[in-house]
């Protein structure tokens, strides 16, 4: 069994062969952290990993005592994982272990996205009870170890036990002890059209916090923290991952203390958190995933792209190839009518594309962002004979037909906020901020809830709709739940995630065949947390190649490519203004679930003719890239290139990508080393499109007799231990150069 128990000493040991975490009963009963990283022997005990005596634990006051759940007031002046108030206004807890329970599988969590087991084989499930007799708190601490990932998941519930009322004012999903130093924190951070740059520091005494009180995860920074030892690179090194499943205000942290030992924690942010414990009443945490591995950070993120995509993402399209789509927003905005959207279908039809989505402006009155939000009814001036109709000559074409919407969301102009402006976020007495002109609906208010879902689920069934794009275009401004009495609205922002999830979780019940894509502004709530209810999420408004290349590499530490909104869209591009080649642009977006951003009635022949071979080539591979394995080669930042590839599972198929962000003059001899292929197999190589297919003179290599024209026979373990030619591949005549310029090899085992 992956979690064992040994009485003798009053040890847990979770290990699967990948990781283990031994867990230890103290000498006055609290739970400590033995040990967490490589594989033990489950055989042996670690007690004496445990703290040494120190003259006694009434004598351990700032020793570095690690715990699973550390608590203030008590010796421990480290960040702690939960903080509870009791009726007297005191906050120290003795919360010492009463028993556990160990259960095949993976319980799910009341309310809560979180990754699941199949099969009860698949996990096994440990939950440890600690109690403060004092206080009448019983926390339950819930950790799952997957039986072939190097993987964590772990959450807690706080139950009320007592007689009196107690508030909960900090409780984290996770906390993790360092006992050694020095580590450095990998963060993910930017803004509106450059999310997730990474961010690389050393862990210096004190603190380093990433996080957000905006009601969102937000595009300034992503949930997921890494912990890496100094020189860990994307095959060598130790390193942790922290990534929380949860779509709100949240807190990585990470704690360097003088004597050389860390702390990280991540969870529900504090700041303004406040939740209200009755007798008798429970709260739970998000879950929190932790990985670990010393083969680098590619392994994390390999960890963690398994799990995300195939035990947190659910439901039929989980597993289902992911369609070629059309997006109309680039291409018309709010300015089309019944016969214009048809006119675009029928061009995006023939170039390939297996679904056309109609974006903002078919409701309400809605000719621009200032009105309608809300007022979920077609329009009749551009629709008049509603969506079906629409919906059935687009399917008549061959294609699937999407639909954009914005549930959470009200304009003040709007029927719905006339009839109940209470229903808006707001602070009573109080003016309240409009942002791109509009309001964010109380979903922490069940009849709001309802309401949607009502009123969704009628459009939804009044055409054949098969794809689904939900936006979350503003934060929260003026905290406040109108159904919440004063001393509860620390409550808010956790009970309008409940009710989000609420909905979420409704309408893809009931619609389970919809293929669901979350977004948020582009990557303003792109989260695991989402993950669990759209299986892939709009990366980023931002469409540009290049920037998109920054965008990418960096989700890529946390997120698959399954997950990754990727389109191709017109230029000069819409949010930064930059030109570049439409082959690149296709180069950057099939490494994510691939689309275009653009009218397709306005492309040249030559541009038709390249399209329908990108669409043509993606669908073809789509399975490698959706469901393979991605490694970063080199990457944009700093660097004048950049390069990432994509392996099949069984390895036998690969793609590699290679953009020239900045050429250069008299380039020097330059190789690309792959990694992830079988050193065994031998692979014939071949550029994507080929000579002839790009209309260029195409090269012989006479080295290879055996090789089909325009391709190379290449050991994996060559191409692995000396790569692929960059420069220069081609005489410069004839290969694709060039500011911007890009190319594709794919891999085949012979």
């Amino acid at each position: 069994m992956p979690i064992t128990w040994r009485k003798a000493t009053r040890e847990l040991h979770l290990h699967n062969g990948r990781l283990s975490l031994v867990l230890g009963v103290l000498e006055n009963g609290w739970l400590g952290q033995l040990h967490f990283g490589a594989p033990l022997d489950p055989a042996a005990s670690y007690a004496h990993l445990g703290p040494t005596d120190f003259g006694g634990f009434s004598n351990r006051i700032d020793e570095p005592i690690a715990l699973v759940v550390p608590t203030p007031g008590s010796g421990d002046f480290r960040i702690p994982a939960l903080v509870v108030e009791d009726a007297e206004g005191g906050s120290v807890l003795d919360l010492v272990y009463t028993g556990h329970r160990i259960v095949a599988g993976k319980p799910p969590l009341d309310g809560l996205p979180a990754t699941y087991a199949e099969d009860p084989t698949e996990a096994t499930t440990v939950e440890i009870d600690l109690e403060d007799a004092v206080a009448g708190l019983r926390a339950t601490l819930t950790l799952t170890l997957f039986e072939d990932r190097p993987v964590v998941a772990r959450s807690m519930r706080l139950t009320n036990a007592g007689p009196h009322r107690l508030t909960v004012r900090t409780a984290m999903s996770a906390a993790i002890d360092l006992p050694d130093g020095p580590w450095e924190v990998l963060g993910f951070s930017g803004a509106w059209a450059r999310e997730r740059h990474p961010h690389r520091a050393p862990l210096l005494p004190g603190r380093r916090s990433l996080g957000s009180l905006r009601g969102a995860t937000g595009h300034q920074q992503d949930p997921s923290l890494f912990l890496l030892r100094p020189g860990a690179n994307e095959t060598a090194g130790e390193g942790f991952a922290l990534s929380l499943v949860y779509s709100g205000n949240f807190l990585a942290e990470a704690e360097s203390g003088p004597r050389g030992s860390s702390r990280a924690r991540i969870g529900l942010h504090p700041e303004g958190f406040a939740w209200a414990l009755d007798p008798g009443a429970s709260f739970t945490t998000p879950e929190a995933v932790v990985a670990w591995s010393d083969a680098g950070i590619g392994a994390l993120s390999d960890a963690l792209h398994g799990l995300y995509r195939e035990r947190l993402a659910r439901g039929p399209w989980r597993d289902r190839p992911r369609p070629v789509l059309l997006n109309s927003w680039e291409g018309v905005y709010f300015d089309f009518d019944h016969a214009r959207l048809v006119e675009m279908a029928r061009a995006a039809a023939d170039l390939g594309v297996e679904l056309f989505v109609l974006d903002d402006g078919w409701f309400g009155e809605r000719d621009s962002d200032t009105s309608s939000l809300g007022d979920w009814v077609v329009d009749p001036r551009k629709l008049p004979n509603g969506l079906g109709p629409l919906a059935a000559e687009v399917e008549a074409m061959g294609m699937a037909f999407g639909l954009w919407m914005e549930p959470e969301m009200v304009s003040p102009r709007s029927r719905l906020f006339t009839e109940h402006p209470d229903w808006a976020i707001g602070l009573p007495g109080r003016p309240r901020t409009e942002g791109r002109q509009q309001l964010v609906l109380d979903l922490s208010r069940p009849e709001v809830v309802d309401h949607l879902e009502a009123t969704i689920a009628a459009i939804l069934s009044s055409a054949s709709i098969r794809y689904v794009k939900w936006d979350m275009n503003r934060n929260i401004t003026e905290p406040h739940g109108g159904a919440l009495p004063p001393d509860r609205q620390g409550e808010f922002f956790h009970r309008y995630m409940l009710g989000t999830y609420d909905l979420w979780d409704r309408l893809t019940t009931r619609f389970p065949e919809i293929l669901w894509e979350s977004c948020a502004g582009g990557g303003g709530r792109f989260d695991p947390g989402m993950l669990a209810y759209a299986p892939q999420a709009w990366t980023s408004d931002d469409t540009d190649a290049i920037e998109r290349l920054a965008i990418q590499w960096g989700a890529s530490h946390v997120y698959p490519l399954s997950s990754m909104g990727a389109h191709v869209s017109a230029v000069p591009n819409h949010q930064v203004g930059r030109i570049t080649p439409l082959r690149t642009r296709a180069t950057v977006a099939f490494f994510g679930v691939f689309g275009y951003e653009l009218d397709p009635r306005a492309l040249t022949d030559d541009e038709r003719a390249e399209i329908r071979a990108q669409i043509a080539f993606y669908i073809e591979h789509r399975e490698v890239f959706q469901r393979g394995r991605f490694i970063r080669l080199r990457s944009p930042f700093g660097n004048d290139d950049a390069a990432w590839m994509v392996v099949a599972p069984d390895r036998r198929t690969a793609i590699v990508a290679h953009v020239r962000i900045l050429e250069r003059p008299v380039p020097p001899p330059d190789r690309l080393r792959l990694r992830g292929l079988d050193p065994g197999l031998v692979y014939r190589v071949e550029q994507w499109p080929s000579a002839d297919e790009a209309g260029v003179a195409r090269r012989e290599d006479h080295a290879d007799r055996d090789a089909q024209p325009g391709s190379q026979r290449r050991g994996g373990d060559l191409l692995m231990a000396v790569g692929l030619d960059i420069e220069p591949a081609y005489p410069p005549s004839s290969a694709p150069r060039g500011d911007f310029s890009s190319r594709i090899w794919v891999l085949t085992a012979r």
